[in-house]
């Protein structure tokens, strides 16, 4: 299999943040226009695994791969966000610093308890591979916005902006054509709509399997739908492709 088509191993995070009323809001990153993979959208902060995350996974107790793909969704939560999951930073901003400089992860936790337990799994994406980018295999985690931590700042390099707001939110946004969405972000904030709670999120996570989605194409009464598996918990499973195409 050559490079272009090897699946990249990749971590995202869903940080929840609770208010009294309403919907739970969901911390979301805008991502440069000039990006390659969704240049232009808005993401959950993450992306791929590095052999430092590898590394730093290797000393804790688990799955080696999921252990990777969470250190992997920590360090990119810090570095996109400056928010620091699962781990107590006396000043996030400056790890997120750091981190762009080149510092390792574990210089920057410089023994520092790291708890994966933080991070819930949600979902696995992985493309098929007739997409026109890399093919990344996403592992989506759940996590709660840390009390008393510092508001979230972008990094102003791969991303522009950042926002909290509700999953209906964010998909209204985008059926108003304010904001882009690419379509496993899509799927996922419907999934995620369903929930009044963090605990709600983290309940439906453990009562479906993690089973790795990759749409497939459809034809449906004649017409093409982008599709993906049925019992995993998203109340939509099927879109027409020409729309999903376009987001």
């Amino acid at each position: 299999m050559s490079d272009a088509l090897t699946p990249i191993p990749a971590a995202t995070l869903v940080l929840f943040r609770e208010r009294a009323e309403g919907s739970p809001q969901l911390l979301m990153v805008e991502r440069s226009a000039t990006m390659r993979f969704a240049g232009g959208a808005a993401v959950f902060p993450g992306g791929r695994v590095d052999p430092g995350d590898v590394a730093f996974a290797a000393v804790l107790e688990g799955e080696r791969d999921d252990m990777a793909a969470r250190v992997a969704a920590v360090r990119e939560t810090i570095e996109e966000a400056g928010v620091a999951i699962g781990v107590d930073l006396a000043d996030p901003r400056a790890a997120q610093d750091a981190l762009y400089a080149g510092t390792s992860l574990g210089e920057v936790l410089d023994g520092a308890r790291f708890d994966p337990s933080a991070l819930v799994p949600f979902a696995r994406w992985l493309p098929h591979r007739g997409v026109s980018h890399r093919i990344f295999d996403t592992r989506f985690y759940l996590a709660r916005w840390p009390d008393g931590a510092p508001e979230p700042a972008v990094d102003g390099n791969e991303n522009v902006r950042l926002f909290w707001a509700s999953a209906r939110a964010v998909l209204a946004q985008a059926d108003a054509g304010r904001t882009r969405i690419i379509f496993p972000t899509r799927r996922n904030l419907e999934r995620l709509a369903q929930f009044n709670s963090f605990a709600d999120a983290v309940a439906d996570a453990r009562a479906h399997p993690i089973e790795t989605i990759t749409p497939w194409l459809e034809d449906r009464a004649g017409v093409p739908h982008l599709c993906i598996p049925e019992g995993l918990g998203y109340p939509v499973t099927a879109q027409v492709a020409a729309s999903a195409l376009r987001g």
